[in-house]
């Protein structure tokens, strides 16, 4: 089975996803919710949100090897992630895999996932 990072082009291909999505978090104003959550400079939070989806899709554990387990739910409870904070979220996801994925079956498997592991965060009532 060919693992969604192959599928996607490999780590390249990973690092535009995520600069696309937080491109997108820092200019596009409804994303304005989530990008409040994150520092002014989005470095740290590129490197390390790229850093998790090379091993979440099947590519090299970056991730793993530099902090250990990434614990995603209990790193992200210092935030208040409603279903509002989800939903911005998968948009900005979504729509950073329509400009960077190019494979549409690929972009619904992605999404999917996406969404449970968004499911999987939130930790307040809207």
């Amino acid at each position: 089975m060919t693992t969604h990072f192959i599928r996607i082009g490999g780590a390249e291909k990973v690092r535009a996803l995520v600069m696309r999505f937080y491109r997108n978090m820092d200019q596009l104003p409804e994303f304005y919710g989530i990008r409040q959550m994150h520092p002014n400079n989005l470095q740290i939070s590129q490197d390390k949100l790229f850093k998790y989806l090379c091993g979440w899709m099947g590519g090299p554990a970056l991730y793993e090897q530099e902090f250990g387990h990434p614990k995603l739910r209990r790193r992200h409870l210092p935030f208040s992630i409603s279903d509002s904070e989800r939903n911005q979220w998968l948009l900005c996801m979504n729509s950073a895999m329509h400009a960077e994925v190019e494979d549409t079956g690929l972009r619904q498997e992605l999404t999917s996932a996406f969404a449970k592991v968004a499911d999987h965060l939130r930790n307040k009532p809207e």
